[in-house]
């Protein structure tokens, strides 16, 4: 059987919404949710001093399926970064500035925060 999608997409604007409480809490300045692209979604768009933090929030349950960390595959993490390029294309303010993939990863009630979690090849 097939997983409740409303359900499923509520239960991630409620980790989402935890994240952005976690990022706050660390001083990160949130630019936006929910960025949407042709090529994807980003959970949240961030600033870290000088840095933008693009965020990609993953849950997990259970891990019989793989961790969420493992979730963020290499295509997803193509279509992470083409969707930041776009971004930065829309907001010329950004372009020079640097830049990191970050993941917050729920599993269970656990939080991680992985800084830098992969790199544009």
């Amino acid at each position: 059987m097939g997983r409740n999608n409303k359900n499923f997409r509520e239960n991630g604007k409620q980790y989402e919404q935890r994240a952005v409480a976690f990022l706050e809490k660390k001083g990160y300045q949130i630019l936006e949710n929910n960025f949407y692209s042709h090529y994807g979604e980003i959970d949240i768009i961030a600033k870290e001093k000088e840095t933008v933090v693009f965020v990609e929030v993953k849950f997990r349950s259970n891990t019989k399926n793989g961790t969420a960390v493992e979730a963020v595959t290499k295509q997803k993490q193509q279509r992470l970064i083409k969707t930041a390029q776009y971004y930065l294309y829309c907001h010329a303010e950004y372009y020079e500035t640097p830049c990191r993939f970050d993941v917050i990863a729920f599993e269970n009630q656990t939080i991680r925060h992985l800084e830098n979690a992969f790199e544009v090849e």
